[in-house]
């Protein structure tokens, strides 16, 4: 910003945003302390965030992944790195984008780790819904770091409110699922779609986070000589034993050639560059959601005019990426006529402009099931009649002719048999007409007779004499 622009617009923005000029260096220390790597509690908090996280994405609870976000402390070095691009503070840019590294690489493993230890590899909706970023995600990301930036700049004022709405802005931005769907698609066997999707949102959210932050830090002017002034002492503090900060001090060649590219010009570039390159993919993204979108209601309608509503059990559409048509696969109850289909086809392609497969399949209805079943059950019934008479005849041929082989004729006449399945065994009664009942020796030797020629075992015989017809 030239000086006549800062004196001009800079205390206009403050006194709009009510920020005092006084509480510039306690927010400045106070981003600084957010950055710092040696902090304990929040390397705790990082991991349990991203525990939670990646276990409300395999759950698809979208509950525990909002849990997950009010827990995530990642807002703090990304707002830093934001006001270190604005303040040109090549120090606290170092600290800043070595903690976000180290941070993005824990939490990409805490969800491998988790998701590869369970058995669960289906990514499930919540996953997929991080995969597909646009240039809305954009504007999400923007708006959410500039909620954030204000709300720290004004967290030190007795109206700003900045500490209660900041969970807010944590759920909106989003940084922890996506670094979990990452960890996700790595764990179970590293799905490319899942981890270029889901890291392409993060990038995303990152660099809009981060130019947010830097314009409103830029504007209310935490780059200028009274904050400097009133910081120093305090970061002296704080850096004054880290030998990256030496280094710094030192004016060595790295440190001069830093000094030159955190130039105003250089820093506004590598934001534009960053953004830029981001807008090509998310734009695709967004047009394609459009396509689909428009793909979606053309389908809708032209299936309106083969069935019914109530007519449709399934519709199944795919629309994959072109050059691949578009197909949809309907299931009916009524009977549709092929001029039908074809024309809706034509119809979706019309709008669309792409090759359209429209698959339909009818099964029966109510009616026709119940009169299907009806006739199946009586084709059953006489079916099984059919199958008792055959047994019967198979039966009786297999018993009559062993039985009448060891039948002793010289001791008795045989008259009648029959057999009965019992929970014990087979039974097979023998009614035989003689004036002498039989013995016990030729009853045991016919049972074991016949339970051999028949392949029974444990056939169990019972004898019963009937009395002769008197002679006329």
């Amino acid at each position: 910003m030239t000086p006549l622009g800062r004196f001009f617009l800079q205390p206009q923005i403050e006194r709009f945003l009510r920020i005092k000029p006084e509480s510039k260096a306690d927010v400045y220390l106070t981003v600084f302390d957010g950055a710092d790597v040696e902090n304990l509690n929040y390397w705790i908090e990082l991991v349990l965030s991203a525990a939670i996280a990646t276990f409300g994405l395999i759950l698809n609870s979208p509950a525990v992944v909002i849990g997950a976000m009010l827990v995530s402390p990642l807002m703090g070095p990304i707002i830093a790195a934001g006001l270190a691009l604005a303040a040109a503070d090549v120090y606290l840019g170092i600290k800043s984008l070595a903690q976000l590294a180290l941070s993005t690489l824990a939490a990409i493993l805490v969800g491998a780790f988790i998701t590869w230890v369970l058995p669960f590899d289906t990514p499930t909706s919540e996953v997929l819904a991080r995969t597909r970023p646009n240039l809305l995600d954009l504007g999400v990301a923007l708006s959410s770091g500039l909620a954030g930036s204000l709300l720290v700049c004004r967290s030190r004022s007795p109206e700003g409110g900045g500490v209660s709405a900041l969970p807010g802005v944590a759920i909106a931005v989003a940084l922890m699922p996506p670094l979990c769907s990452v960890g996700f698609g790595v764990g179970s066997g590293f799905a490319v779609p899942i981890v270029n999707g889901a890291g392409l949102l993060f990038l995303t959210n990152l660099a809009a986070i981060i130019a947010a932050a830097f314009l409103v830090f830029l504007a209310i002017g935490m780059n200028s000589d009274d904050v400097r002034l009133g910081i120093a002492a305090g970061l002296m503090e704080r850096a004054g034993k880290d030998p990256v900060y030496k280094m710094l001090e030192r004016r060595t060649g790295v440190s001069r050639a830093l000094s030159k590219v955190g130039e105003l010009r250089w820093r506004v570039l590598m934001l534009l560059v960053t953004l830029g390159i981001l807008f090509v993919p998310l734009t695709v993204a967004l047009s394609q959601l459009r396509l689909e979108a428009i793909a979606r209601e053309a389908i809708s309608q032209a299936v309106q005019t083969i069935s019914p509503r109530e007519g449709i059990i399934t519709q199944n559409t795919s629309i994959p990426a072109e050059p691949n048509p578009i197909v949809v696969r309907l299931i009916v109850t009524d009977p549709v006529e092929d001029q039908k289909v074809e024309e809706a086809e034509r119809n979706i392609m019309r709008v669309t402009g792409r090759e359209v497969r429209l698959r339909v399949r009818r099964v029966a209805n109510e009616e026709e099931l119940v009169s299907l079943r009806e006739g199946l059950a009586g084709q059953a019934e006489t079916a099984a009649m059919q199958n008792l008479q055959a047994i019967h005849a198979d039966v009786l041929a297999r018993i009559e002719r062993p039985l009448k082989d060891l039948w002793p004729e010289n001791q008795a006449s045989l008259a009648q048999f029959e057999l009965a399945f019992r929970p014990s065994g087979i039974l097979l009664r023998i009614a035989y007409s003689s004036e002498n009942k039989l013995d016990a020796a030729v009853e045991q030797v016919l049972a074991k007779a016949l339970g051999d020629r028949l392949g029974i075992p444990n056939l169990q015989l019972l004898l019963e004499q009937q009395e002769p017809a008197p002679a006329e």
